[in-house]
């Protein structure tokens, strides 16, 4: 008798995306226009549409850049000035779990490092 594994690929959902996100300290969802938005330090890390199902977060334009190359092709930048200050869209159900925590973490860390920028202090 042989072994066989089998990998069990957990897909993202509405209800997934919102645990993950409020998952992190200080995060709060608020709507945001018709779309509902995750925030830290008042300061909006993600969003979501449920009409599109697509998460829509905050990245610099390095992690952009990588997040974008991912096989699935449901990670880009959205495709204005918005996308040019590193505004991604995800297709939540084309994307593993595992995939979309990490980028709700880097979107989380992202807002948080310019939110905590000190101020140069005098000698």
């Amino acid at each position: 008798m042989s072994l066989v594994l089998i990998s069990v690929k957990i897909m993202v959902d509405e209800v997934t995306l919102r645990e993950m996100a409020l998952s992190f300290a200080g995060s709060e969802e608020q709507p945001h226009f018709e779309k509902t938005s995750f925030r830290t330090k008042k300061k909006i890390f993600a969003t979501y549409s449920a009409a599109d199902k697509r998460a829509c977060l905050k990245l610099s334009e390095i992690d952009q850049s990588v997040f974008s190359t991912h096989k699935s092709g449901g990670i880009y930048p959205v495709p204005n000035k918005w996308g040019k200050q590193g505004w991604t869209l995800f297709e939540i159900e084309k994307l593993e779990k595992e995939l979309m925590l990490d980028a709700l973490e880097t979107a989380y860390n992202e807002v948080i490092r310019k939110k905590i920028k000190t101020k140069p202090t005098m000698p």
